[in-house]
């Protein structure tokens, strides 16, 4: 173990969250540039652009359940996370390069369907990302005490990624998402193979199996260390009704501009200029997301609690959703409410992930973080086939926004439900149980 590694410096935390920030760059990219591309240049319309973005939800379903279980249990390449990070950075990567030569791939398999390639692009790069985050996010957890240092890991975690992912909106905007996505592919690669090789993982896992815990459900677990199934619940239930707001805003905020929005009378110029609001948009978003965690999220977590920090920041997204549905017509005042939603966002990709590790058993922390990943990518599936349609019948776009704030509002209220972990509270937390 290197020196850097058992002192847990700063460098450390910076180094562990390269690999997820591969992963979350490479998820900007396809945020920013994936609608935008199915639209302008192939000319989907946006139910079809709902069924592209299923084929992401399908993959994480069953890519990080597996590749969590999985990754808990082997050890090859030198690491338990590291040959998944490796080896879906490296695919992540050849993706982004496939996107914006959908055509190309197209003609030279001989498909006559744009919908098939794309979404075949789609379900494959989210696989990708998906065999990936979980490895990324499970090794941080693995590498950290419990308490405040996984906190620390977390919340660093999200500030350099979310740094990443305002660079990548930046450059879709100023540069156009073509340069971003090719710079995406460089990136994602480097960052993903390079960082791993220098983290020395625990080739023993340690924690309390579940079934000396009694089944899932069963009251009474009260002592720490294992996995607290009724908190689980809660709050993936919580989190998931955050996924369906945030999901919602992703891949339909293209119509909400479309329509409230003044645009050139040149097609080729109003499909840059609607790129480049959405790019705009989610560079504020995001750089709200990388600012706050770390200098104000941490501390406010450390004398509040994660979990009444994490409840009263979704709170706020949810307000700043009905914002967008009064006032959002113009860009400037989209970018405004942007900021407002990004306090949220901050949170949502930050706080919830060291409350969850902190009520499971550590020896199976890669299969609950895949569990973890359902309360996500179930409500990316219920948005691209559910909600696609509602959107497209709606005549006021407005609808999308509308639903965001509401379930975001649900999540806010669903969260005040989930006590806080052991550590959060102290000795106070070793009385909990498991309902």
């Amino acid at each position: 173990m290197r020196d850097f590694q058992r002192k847990l410096t700063n460098g450390f935390y910076a180094l562990i969250s390269l690999p997820s920030t591969a992963m979350g760059f490479a998820l900007s990219i396809q945020i920013s540039a994936l609608s935008w591309i199915l639209t302008t240049q192939y000319h989907l319309d946006i139910h079809q652009v709902g069924i592209v973005w299923a084929a992401g939800p399908l993959a994480g379903i069953f890519g990080q359940v597996i590749i969590g279980l999985v990754s808990d249990r082997v050890w090859f390449w030198g690491g338990r996370r590291r040959p998944f990070i490796i080896i879906g950075g490296a695919l992540a990567a050849l993706m982004l390069f496939a996107l914006p030569n959908i055509r190309a791939v197209s003609d030279a398999l001989g498909v006559g369907s744009l919908l098939l390639v794309a979404t075949a692009i789609a379900l494959t790069l989210d696989l990708a990302i998906n065999v990936s985050f979980n490895p990324t996010r499970s090794v941080i957890a693995d590498v950290t005490p419990e308490g405040e240092a996984r906190t620390k890991g977390y919340t660093w975690m999200q500030t350099i990624s979310g740094f990443f992912g305002v660079l990548a909106y930046v450059v879709g905007a100023v540069a156009g998402n073509f340069v971003l996505i090719y710079a995406g592919v460089a990136l994602v690669l480097l960052f993903s193979v390079i960082p791993i090789l220098f983290v020395t993982e625990p080739r023993e896992l340690t924690g309390v199996p579940d079934e000396k815990r009694g089944a899932p459900g069963t009251p009474g677990r009260r002592n720490g260390g294992g996995t607290q199934w009724g908190q689980l619940w809660r709050l993936y239930a919580a989190h998931a009704f955050s996924w369906i707001g945030v999901q919602t805003m992703f891949v339909y905020i293209i119509a909400f501009i479309q329509q409230k929005m003044e645009f050139p009378a040149s097609p080729g110029d109003a499909a840059r200029v609607s790129g480049q609001v959405i790019s705009i948009s989610f560079a504020v978003l995001n750089t709200v997301g990388f600012l706050l965690p770390a200098p104000v999220l941490e501390p406010l977590a450390k004398r509040f609690g994660r979990v009444r920090v994490h409840a009263a920041a979704v709170a706020v997204m949810a307000a700043g959703y009905f914002g967008v549905v009064v006032g959002g017509t113009s860009p400037l005042a989209l970018y405004v409410l942007m900021g407002v939603l990004g306090i949220g966002w901050a949170s949502i990709v930050s706080l919830p992930f060291a409350i969850m590790t902190e009520k499971v058993d550590k020896s199976r922390t890669g299969f609950f973080m895949g569990i973890f990943n359902l309360s996500v990518v179930l409500p990316q599936l219920f948005v691209s086939l559910v909600l696609g349609k509602v959107v497209l019948d709606a005549p006021d776009k407005s609808v999308i926004f509308i639903i965001s704030g509401c379930t975001l509002a649900l999540s806010a209220i669903g969260w005040l439900f989930v006590r806080e972990g052991r550590s959060a509270r102290g000795t106070a937390a070793e009385g909990e149980g498991g309902s």
